[in-house]
C-alpha cells in the first residue's frame, strides 16, 4: 500500500507540475464542490421522502402534487449540478492526461532513455515502456473507458472518496438523530435493549462486508498488472508482424509468426481466466450484498414502525437514510476492482518513472563520457563487454581530427557495431573513457531507419522539412542517384516499395543536408554496388572535407581519400570471432 501511495504521489506531481497546474487544482476544486452538493441534494431528498410518504398515508393529494413538484425541482437542480460536475471532470482528466503524456515523453525522449530502456525491456525488468505511457496513463487519470458503470481512475476515485467521507460524516449525523428508539431483545431468558440500533447495524453489516469484499479480491491487483502486461506484449507481437511483413513473406513465416502470435495470445486467455474465476468469488458476494442493502433498512425498522415508534413516512425516510450510510461506507466494497486496476496502472507507471528519474550513470557506470578540450574525438583504454560478461574487445587508443577517416575493418561478430555505439556514446558496458567533440556524432546505422511521415521527411530527419530549401533537398536528393521529383511524390506507405539501396541513398541524403563536422557510418552502403559506393563517397570528400568520418565496413571505402584502417580482430578478445553474444546485432557487420 505504501509502494501503491508513493507512485501515486510520483505520477501527480508530474500531473501538477509546469504550466497550467494550479489551473488543474483549481478545476478539481470546481469538481469536488459540486461533487459535494450532491450530499446537500441527497439530505434534502431524505426529508422529502418522509414529507412526501406521510402525505400518502393521510391521503392527502393536494400535499402529495406539491411533494412532487418539489420533487421535480430537486431533480432538475441535481441533473444541473451532476452535467456541470462530469464537464468539468472530463476537462480536468484531458489536462492531466495531457501534461502525465508530455512528461513522460520528455523523460523518456531525452537524454537517452529511450535507449537505455531497450536493454531492461529486453531482460524483461521493464516491459512495454509504449503500453505504459500510451495505456497506463490513460487507466490511471481516468480509468477503463469500456467500463462505464463505475467510477474508475484516479480523478472519479479521489473525488468519490471525500465525497463519501463528508457524505458519511452527515448521513450518519442524520440516521443518529433519526433512530431515536431502542431495540428490545431477549437472549437466553435476559432482556436488554440497544439503544440507535439502526446506527449500530449499518457500521457493523458494511464493515464484515468489506472484510470479506478484501479477503475474497485481494489477488486482483496482481492478475489485472499481468493482463496489462500480456495484452501488450501481444499488441507488439502484431505491430512486429506488420512492420516486418516483406521479410516474413519471403521467408514464407506465415505459419511461424501465427505459432508465436498464438502463444502470446495464450497467455492472454490464461490469465484472464484466472481473472474471471477470481472476479466470480468476489462477484458471487458483492452482487447479493448490493442488492440486499438497499432492501434491509426497510426490514430493520419494522419493529419500530410496529410499535408505533415511527410513521410510514419516517420509516421510509430513515430506511433512506440507513440506505446512504451502508451504499457510502460500501464504496470500497462496489469499487474494488477499479481501485485494483488503479493500483496495478499506478504500479506500471510508478516503475517507469522510476527508470526514467535515475541519472544515465546510475545504470552502467563503467564507460566514461565526457568533452573533448581541443574539439578532437579519443577514446582511451576502452575496453567493450556485454552486461554482466568480461570484455571481448580492447582498444587502447582511437583518435580522429576533422577531415580524417577512420575504418573499422574485421570478421563478422568481432564488435564493430557495438564499438561504434560505444563511439557515439550509446554503449555504455565495458570500460575506458571516451571524449566527445561539441557537436557530437551524426550516425547512418546499419539498418536504415524511416521515421512516420513521407519520403522528404525522412531524408530531413531529425530536422523538420522548414529546416532547409527545395533546393537543398533536391540536390541533396541527386547527389545520392535518387530522383527528386520521384522522392517527393511518394507518401509513407509507398517507402515501404523501396529497395534496400534506395533505402541506403535516402539515409545518406542525410548527409548532404545536415552537413556535421563527425559521422559514424555502420554498414552504411552494403547494398550498394561498388561504383555506386564509391561515387557517393567521392561527392562526400569534397563537399564534407572537413568531416571526420568513422567507417564500419567490409570492405574498404573508396572515394573518401586517406583512410586510416583500424582492425578490430588484432584487438579482439575473443578466441573465436563469431557472433555468440546476445548483444551483438552484426549479422552481416
Amino acid at each position: 500500500m505504501i509502494e501503491i501511495l508513493r507512485h501515486v504521489s510520483r505520477i501527480l506531481k508530474l500531473c501538477t507540475s509546469g504550466r497550467g497546474g494550479r489551473i488543474t487544482l483549481l478545476i478539481y476544486g470546481v469538481v469536488l464542490v459540486l461533487e459535494l452538493a450532491s450530499i446537500v441534494v441527497a439530505l434534502r431528498v431524505i426529508d422529502w421522502t418522509k414529507d412526501f410518504y406521510d402525505a400518502l398515508q393521510q391521503m392527502n393529494a393536494a400535499e402529495a402534487l406539491h411533494q412532487t413538484w418539489i420533487f421535480a425541482a430537486i431533480v432538475v437542480a441535481e441533473a444541473s449540478r451532476n452535467l456541470c460536475s462530469i464537464y468539468f471532470r472530463k476537462m480536468l482528466e484531458i489536462r492531466w492526461r495531457e501534461a502525465l503524456t508530455a512528461r513522460l515523453l520528455d523523460k523518456w525522449l531525452q537524454g537517452g532513455h529511450y535507449h537505455r530502456i531497450q536493454e531492461f525491456t529486453e531482460g524483461g525488468l521493464l516491459d512495454n515502456p509504449d503500453q505504459r505511457i500510451a495505456e497506463d496513463s490513460r487507466i490511471f487519470i481516468s480509468g477503463n473507458v469500456a467500463d462505464s458503470t463505475t467510477a474508475s481512475g484516479f480523478v472519479p476515485l479521489s473525488l468519490d472518496i471525500v465525497t463519501r467521507m463528508v457524505g458519511l460524516i452527515s448521513y450518519a449525523s442524520v440516521l443518529w438523530g433519526l433512530s431515536g428508539f431502542a431495540l428490545d431483545l431477549g437472549v437466553l431468558g435476559v432482556d436488554w435493549s440497544l439503544p440507535r440500533y439502526m446506527v449500530w447495524f449499518a457500521f457493523a453489516y458494511v464493515i464484515l462486508a468489506i472484510a470479506i469484499t478484501h479477503l475474497l479480491g485481494r489477488p486482483l491487483k496482481e492478475l489485472y498488472f499481468r493482463q496489462q502486461q500480456r495484452e501488450a506484449d501481444y499488441r507488439f507481437g502484431l505491430v512486429h508482424v506488420r512492420r516486418n511483413a516483406d521479410q516474413i513473406a519471403q521467408l514464407d513465416g506465415a505459419a511461424a509468426e501465427r505459432r508465436e502470435l498464438d502463444r502470446r495470445f495464450g497467455r492472454i486467455v490464461a490469465n484472464w481466466r484466472r481473472l474471471i474465476g477470481q472476479e466470480l468469488r468476489l462477484s458471487s458476494f458483492t452482487y447479493p450484498y448490493y442488492y440486499t442493502a438497499l432492501r434491509i433498512p426497510t426490514f430493520l425498522a419494522m419493529p419500530a414502525y410496529f410499535a408505533g415508534a415511527l410513521t410510514f413516512g419516517g420509516m421510509m425516510q430513515i430506511s433512506s437514510a440507513f440506505a446512504k450510510v451502508v451504499t457510502t461506507l460500501s464504496w470500497f466494497i462496489f469499487s474494488y476492482r477499479p481501485l485494483s486496476e488503479l493500483a496495478a496502472a499506478a504500479k506500471r507507471l510508478g516503475g517507469l518513472i522510476e527508470f526514467l528519474d535515475r541519472p544515465p550513470q546510475a545504470v552502467a557506470p563503467a564507460i566514461s563520457a565526457g568533452s573533448s578540450p581541443d574539439g578532437v574525438f579519443r577514446a582511451q583504454a576502452l575496453e567493450l563487454a556485454a552486461p554482466g560478461t568480461k570484455p571481448f574487445l580492447a582498444l587502447p587508443e582511437l583518435r580522429l581530427n576533422r577531415g580524417e577517416s577512420i575504418w573499422l575493418s574485421g570478421p563478422s561478430g568481432v564488435g564493430k557495431t557495438t564499438l561504434g555505439k560505444a563511439i557515439a556514446g550509446l554503449w555504455p558496458h565495458g570500460r575506458g573513457e571516451v571524449l566527445f567533440p561539441a557537436s557530437g556524432f551524426f550516425v547512418i546505422p546499419q539498418h536504415p531507419y524511416l521515421p512516420l511521415g513521407d519520403a522528404v521527411e525522412a531524408v530531413c530527419y531529425p530536422l523538420p522539412v522548414s529546416a532547409f530549401s527545395d533546393q537543398e533537398i533536391d540536390a541533396a536528393l541527386e547527389d545520392v542517384g535518387l530522383k527528386p521529383d520521384v522522392i517527393r511524390a511518394m507518401g509513407p506507405e509507398d517507402l515501404t516499395t523501396l529497395s534496400g539501396g534506395e533505402l541506403q541513398r535516402l539515409v545518406l541524403a542525410r548527409l548532404f543536408l545536415h552537413r556535421p563536422q563527425w559521422v559514424i557510418m555502420d554498414e552504411a552502403t552494403s547494398a550498394l554496388d561498388r561504383a555506386a559506393e564509391e561515387k557517393i563517397f567521392l561527392r562526400l570528400s569534397r563537399k564534407l572535407a572537413d568531416t571526420g568520418f568513422i567507417v564500419i565496413s567490409h570492405r574498404r571505402p573508396e572515394g573518401l581519400g586517406h583512410v586510416s584502417e583500424v582492425d578490430l580482430s588484432l584487438h579482439s578478445l575473443k578466441s573465436d570471432p563469431q557472433p555468440g553474444l546476445p548483444h551483438l546485432q552484426e549479422a552481416s557487420a
